[in-house]
């Protein structure tokens, strides 16, 4: 599948899905950058006191999910090979695992 596919709908999905991502990453790295959550979420989430110490660690795994769902929709969005395709799939779950180890390992005590 590819931008030339018939079926609109499909590429209108995709293409949501790389907005998402980008957006994903972008709010991501502001979030593990700056070490402070925004303002919105705080409201709205209402993270206690050891989820509020730990801004890196939902940052960095926000933004590797967001970068596994843009290299997952690359192989239907532009034409190549199907081995690159493959290639990219298991980048896509190296990300996917990666972002989801940081999210489990990077831990941090909250100052007592």
């Amino acid at each position: 599948m590819s931008l030339s596919d018939p079926d609109p709908v499909w590429i209108a999905a995709r293409l949501v899905v790389v907005l998402l991502s980008l957006a994903l990453i972008v709010l991501g790295v502001r979030v593990a950058v700056s070490r402070r959550f925004p303002p919105a979420w705080v409201r709205v989430a209402r993270p206690t006191a050891s989820q509020r110490s730990q801004p890196v660690r939902v940052g960095g795994g926000q933004a590797l999910l967001g970068a596994c769902l843009l290299v997952q929709q690359a192989p239907f969005l532009v034409p190549m090979p199907l081995l690159a395709g493959r290639t990219l799939l298991v980048v896509a779950l190296l990300l996917a695992v990666t972002g989801a180890g940081w999210f489990v390992l990077l831990r941090r005590q909250a100052p007592a």
